[in-house]
């Protein structure tokens, strides 16, 4: 009998990153039966979907509250700073 995937639920960005990884690791493994991979394949693209619109929704909200003056919402980038650890 064949495994089927399991579903993907609506988890925090930080849950389904973690479970991405992990898909990610097994997935790297020479030894895993071609099957086995297209399932944890599958669900490792559903995944990586779902963490691709949390991560609009929330660029969308940081663009909601960036104010210009005068009260008006202006859509600007976000753009977060780079840490000096992080450039090297």
């Amino acid at each position: 009998m064949s495994q089927s995937p399991k579903p993907v639920k609506a988890e925090p960005f930080e849950k389904n990153l973690e479970r991405l990884d992990a898909i990610v690791r097994q997935l790297e493994d020479a030894d895993l039966p071609l099957e086995k991979a297209l399932h944890l394949y599958e669900d490792g693209m559903k995944i990586s979907e779902i963490c691709q619109r949390q991560l609009q929704e929330a660029e969308g909200r940081v663009q909601i509250l960036v104010k210009k003056s005068g009260g008006k919402v202006v859509a600007e980038p976000f753009e977060p700073e780079e840490k000096e650890s992080e450039i090297s």
